[in-house]
């Protein structure tokens, strides 16, 4: 295993970092989702509006309803580290294409200096260069599909969020009258 990484170059270095990251933010974002229990459904909550049932919804919800800043805060937390995720997803293909150009231009500096008679005075370089393009997009892939997930998470959040809230306002607004 480390005989491949080092066959890869120095760019196997920032790649091997990516992946750590990816990896740590993966298991934060599983966590946090997991975590996620609702205290009291929207449904619910809705429902103690509608019948004026504020006291028992203060017992149930132990804070003050300011939606849209609890929404905002909610957000911002649900969207912890997905750049850093995109991030890794941009950049470990880059840094394997990048390796690779490196170890081509090494395999090219080595026929140069053998000449075309010696062809596993090359191999190295192309070694080098598979190995990095390899990491970096086998990086990219293992993030992408989580990244995709907890995005498809949050923003089928938001839209719940948003559906509810609308319809309480509609519900206070009902109330007044």
């Amino acid at each position: 295993m480390f005989e491949i990484i080092a066959k890869g170059g120095f760019v196997m270095a920032p790649l091997i970092i990516c992946s750590v990251i990816s990896l740590a933010v993966i298991i934060d974002r599983s966590l946090f989702w997991l975590k996620q229990r609702k205290e009291i459904s929207a449904e619910e909550f809705l429902k103690l509006v509608e019948a004026g049932r504020e006291k028992e919804l203060a017992e149930k919800t132990n804070a003050s309803v300011a939606m849209e800043s609890a929404a905002t805060k909610e957000v911002i937390k649900m969207k912890k580290y997905l750049p850093a995720m995109d991030t890794i997803i941009t950049l470990a293909p880059l840094l394997g294409l990048l390796g690779t150009i490196i170890g081509m231009i090494r395999s090219f500096d080595v026929m140069s200096l053998a000449g075309l008679g010696q062809p596993h005075a090359v191999t190295g370089g192309v070694a080098e260069a598979l190995i990095a393009t390899a990491t970096g997009l086998t990086v990219a892939i293992i993030t992408l599909i989580p990244y995709n997930f907890f995005l498809n998470k949050v923003e089928k959040a938001v839209e719940e969020m948003e559906h509810y809230a609308t319809r309480l306002e509609m519900i206070f607004k009902n109330e007044k009258k």
